[in-house]
This record gives structure tokens, sequence and C-alpha cells, in this order.
């Protein structure tokens, strides 16, 4: 995978392992023969189930979130074991369960990757062979991005191997036997391409308190690049014109556009393909959550077993009064001129 050169401004702990790039680029080509294979086989392996996409912006509790799916057990999702074969999932998927289900451990032969799933994260970075990953090796093979993280719908439409897309994640259902979840913001600006695309599908769509995201934003620009000045994350179609404002303005007006782009993308979905949660709520009753989520995903005699509540961890903001100033700025004005 080629490194973008903002990459290079990543503070130490952030910047990529060259080496285990190279690793995986051989090990994932050397695959590809045996991962067609298995997907032209792929009615062998069993029914399909729903594909979940979460979608939001930015810092809005969908790695919590994605870490809290992951528990309850109802949901397979890219774990950092299965992120390591992003160009031959399918065959991932199989070597995870030869060496993580306990129904294939022999006498107790390997145990080493079996551990909890921590509720905890390093700016969407988690811990463990088998906690959630982003995945997003595997979205940028099908994505001909260039300077910005973003391609209209009807591009990617004759761009994307749309029936390999979508034979490779219908086929981790497969064997994994359950949906599959997994984080999609790399496509927050295209959830009618993806909703055209998968006959199966619910869209998760996550909001957090936008004063709170913003300066969530801002955090997370210090510890990774050293800076709040650096952009972080995709590059979205409003990037040329955010790029020249102050931090705090250039976090609100990323924050808004993504927010809109998502709200309108769901608009255009059938009510029983989504769901929205509001980030506070689930933190404070994530049952309630979970029972919106079966009845969506058409799961019955599924109790939840997961926590009670999640601790919004969060003291005063600083710069409050700004950030409030700066979203609304952008909310007067829907193309961010005045911002």
């Amino acid at each position: 995978m080629p490194i973008k050169p903002e990459e290079t401004q990543r503070v130490e702990v952030f910047k990529r392992n060259v080496q285990l790039e190279d690793l995986l680029g051989r090990l994932n080509d050397t695959l590809q023969c045996a991962e067609d294979t298995l997907l032209s086989n792929a009615s062998d392996l069993g029914p399909d189930y729903p594909i979940v996409f979460v979608m939001g912006p930015l810092r809005s509790g969908t790695t919590l979130f994605m870490q809290w799916l992951a528990s309850t057990g109802v949901v397979a999702y890219p774990t950092n074991l299965l992120s390591r074969f992003y160009g031959a999932p399918a065959m991932g998927a199989q070597i995870q369960l030869l060496l993580t289900d306990p129904q294939f451990n022999f006498r107790n032969e390997i145990l080493d990757f079996n551990c909890p799933v921590a509720f905890e994260s390093e700016n969407g970075k988690t811990r463990g062979a088998l906690a959630p990953n982003e995945f997003w090796y595997f979205w940028r093979r099908f994505l001909p991005f260039r300077e910005l993280d973003w391609l209209p719908d009807q591009t990617l439409f004759e761009v994307v191997d749309q029936p390999r897309l979508v034979s490779e994640l219908s086929a981790l259902t497969q064997v994994f036997g359950k949906p599959f979840a997994l984080k999609s913001m790399i496509l927050n600006y295209n959830i009618p391409f993806l909703d055209a695309i998968f006959k199966q599908a619910l869209f998760v769509q996550i909001k957090r308190d936008p004063v709170a995201n913003v300066a969530s934003i801002l955090e997370a620009r210090k510890r990774q690049l050293g800076s709040e000045n650096a952009w972080y994350s995709f590059k979205i179609p409003e990037y040329p014109q955010l790029q020249n404002l102050d931090p705090v303005a250039q976090s609100a007006g990323q924050l808004h556009y993504i927010n809109r782009a998502v709200t309108q993308g769901m608009a255009s979905v059938d009510e029983s393909r989504k769901l929205v949660v509001q980030y506070e709520d689930f933190c404070r009753q994530p049952a309630a959550v979970f029972d919106q989520l079966k009845a969506k995903l058409g799961m019955r005699n599924t109790g939840y077993v997961g926590p009670d509540r999640f601790d919004i961890k969060r003291g005063a903001i600083p710069n409050r009064q700004t950030i409030e100033r700066s979203l609304a700025d952008f909310e007067r004005s829907s193309d961010g001129s005045e911002a």
C-alpha cells in the first residue's frame, strides 16, 4: 500500500512498519489464487448474512461501537488478525477460525490468540489479535482515490470491481456464519452506492455531540500528528476549501460536511436497512441499542450480555465557545463560504 506524503507527519508511535507492509503485500499476493478458488465455490460455504456498514464522522464513537458489537458475539467483524489478509479476506477468515475458534482447538495446542475484546483504543487503533480493526487496507484495494479520499457515486459504479467487493464481504458472512460488521466511513459520501450493490445490508449512522466531537478531532490531531494544524483522517470533497482555515474552523467544517453527507445518504436508504445511533444515548443504554440492532437484523432468542453502560470521559472543553461559533457558521452557510 503506497504511503501518502502526509503520513510522514505522524509521530513515531503511529508511523507504519515498512517491513511489515512489505511482508503482508507478498503474503496477500501469494494467497490471491487460493482466494479466487474459494470465492468461485462460495455456495459451498453456506448462506449469506447481512453486511453491517458503520458510518459517521471521525472521533464520533465508531471504535467503541465496533468493540461493543464484537463483544456481543452476534456479528463477525474485521479483527487485527484478519486485517493482515486484506487481499484475501475469505482465506484469512478461515485461518482465523483455525487459530482462534474453540471447536478447532486440539488439546489446547493454540490458546494464545484468545483474549477478551477490551473497550480501549488509541485514535481508533486497538490491541489484541481479535480486537476490531478499521480494515482500511481492504477498502483501499477497491477505491482508486488520489488527492481526495472521495469519488462520486457515478464514478464508483464505473471503476469499482463490484462483484468482487460483494463476493468478498459476502464470503466473510458465510465463513463466520453470521452478519459481518465493519467501519465504512471511507464511503461516508457514497452510501447510495453501497445501498445499491448490497442486497442484504444494514447502515448504522453514529452521531455525537458536535462540540465534543470537534474537541476530540483536535486532540487526535495533536496525539497522532503532533499538531492541531495538521489535517487528520480522510480528505473529504470539501478539503480544498477547508485546508487554509484555522484548526478549530477546519475541524468544525470537517465534522459538519461529513454529518451532512451521511445524513443525506441515509435519507435514501429504506427504513428497514438503517439505524441511527446517538453516541451519548448508546453509552447510557447500550442494551436498548442492542435491541434495536437485533430487530433490524431479524435476530430472535438472542439476549444482551454486554456492559450496562459506558462512561463518557470528557472534562471541560476550554475552547468550547470558539468551537460553537465555528459550528454555527457552517450551519448558517451550507457551503462554508462564511466560515
